[in-house]
């Protein structure tokens, strides 16, 4: 038995192990046999295969046996057995014990085949929902606030790492439901401000003849109806963290306005002379491109440059597909767990269509439809029950559907060589294809897997 193969065979009787063993080595599945229990044991300890496939009469210790003491070691092992007609009746009790299927002899070799494709396909996807789920429990510091490993996102979290304990006032830049408010909570979560308030203001929603009195406060009598004084957000926000989200809608005299507090960082509250010194790190969100607002007259340049200190561009879902598997399932985990709801888990199919759909609502949209998902109520996104057509990925207008598709190809196994630090058999495994035909595709792509190490 090698660390390399796939299945494990337990067939005594030489002939069937041959003619079993050639099966799966024309469907590309790679095998080692054993002729007893007692040596398939020594095979199972350490790096064992993802698939066993076990006669149930076996000389010595026999296949139920080995079942168990299998199970024992790998719990999510499955297990295929061989059985003759009058052990069908055993097979079936025996799957209520942990086998996966049986086949009963005489069996065709497609048969067989189609069963162990589809258990290899069962133990890659809980290999890579256990891989999942060990990454989102593991992570800690920014990487468990920020998920993702692209390397669009590496660059946010090197960025977010640099200023987070600082006071330098951040401007972040990105598409709807591209996660600014994470952003946002992140720089004040791993900041010596994480004690104090984050106080978030959404400049969209603020009224105009509210916003002094809710941003600087008043005083008692500063106004009708101001029958006693009121601390402001920035004076409440004073050590902690004021987030500033959809700056760009904020009225060019507003800005005038916070743009001499947060230059002076002191206020007065409506109704009083008294300059209050305030200490604050500002975060400003934005989706839109406030230099380009500047050149257009809608936004103050002075206002601009007082936010722009460091600049985080959060890149689209879309520029991003390599970490939607992971967003994905640390989503479901959170719904699940919400809503009481088993954990549900994915196809390679299903995961790919994921990958290809475009999220115009960007991370937000793939949460909901993750909560969706684990509810089992229709509504938006990827079919991802009766393959319905979905978006391509993103592509210059003027490329050939077979540029296209290579490009997609790219990504994806690059992402998965990404996932598996450079190991191409267990990418190879990821894809659901032979090792051979992807060394093939990385020759004719250019791809050097030891990038990825």
């Amino acid at each position: 038995m090698t660390a390399e193969a796939d299945v494990l065979l337990v067939e005594d009787d030489e002939a069937v192990r041959l003619g079993v063993g050639q099966a799966l080595e024309l469907a590309g599945i790679d095998h080692a046999a054993a002729g007893s229990a007692e040596e398939a044991l020594g095979s199972l300890r350490g790096q064992g295969p993802a698939v066993m496939i076990t006669d149930v009469r076996l000389p010595g210790q026999d296949g139920l046996a080995l079942m168990k003491a299998a199970l024992a070691l790998d719990p999510a092992l499955p297990v295929v057995l061989i059985t003759g007609h009058g052990d069908v009746g055993m097979a079936v009790a025996a799957m209520r014990s942990g086998a996966y299927d049986f086949i009963e002899k005489p069996f065709a070799s497609e048969r067989l085949v189609a069963t162990v494709q589809r258990a290899l396909e069962k133990r890659r996807l809980s290999r890579e929902v256990a891989t999942l789920r060990k990454e989102i429990r593991d992570r800690d510091g920014i990487d468990a606030v920020m998920l993702g490993q692209s390397p669009a996102m590496e660059s946010v979290k090197r960025i977010l790492a640099q200023v987070a304990d600082t006071s330098a006032d951040v401007l972040v830049l990105g598409e709807t439901g591209t996660g600014k408010e994470v952003v946002a909570r992140c720089l004040h979560q791993f900041s010596a401000r994480r004690s104090k308030p984050f106080v978030a203001i959404n400049c969209a929603a603020l009224p105009e003849t509210v916003f002094e009195s809710e941003v600087f406060g008043h005083e008692s009598g500063a106004f009708t109806g101001a029958v006693k004084p009121r601390i402001g957000k920035l004076e409440h926000a004073s050590g902690g963290t004021l987030f500033l989200d959809e700056v760009e809608s904020m009225p060019l005299h507003l800005q005038a306005k916070l743009l001499r507090a947060l230059q002076e960082r002191s206020l007065e509250r409506l109704g009083s002379n008294r300059l209050v010194p305030v200490d604050l790190r500002v975060v400003a969100a934005t989706k839109e491109d406030l230099g380009e607002l500047v050149r257009q007259g809608r936004f103050r340049e002075d206002f601009y440059y007082r936010l722009n200190v460091v600049l985080v561009q959060l890149p689209p879902l879309r520029d991003r597909r390599e970490d939607i598997p992971l967003l994905f399932e640390h989503f479901l985990v959170q719904a699940a767990a919400r809503h009481g709801r088993p954990l549900p888990v994915l196809s390679s199919e299903q995961r790919g269509r994921l990958q290809a759909y475009g999220w115009p609502g960007n991370v937000r949209e793939l949460k909901n439809f993750a909560e969706r998902f684990v509810l089992g109520v229709p509504g938006g996104g990827p079919d991802l029950n009766d393959g319905a057509a979905i978006s391509p990925p993103s592509a210059p207008d003027d490329a050939s559907l077979a540029d296209q598709v290579e490009g997609f190809e790219r990504s994806l196994i690059i992402a998965q060589l990404r996932a598996q630090k450079g190991n191409v058999p267990a990418a190879a495994e990821a894809l659901s294809l032979p090792k051979k035909t992807l060394y093939d595709k990385l020759s004719r792509l250019g791809i050097q897997p030891g990038n990825f190490r």
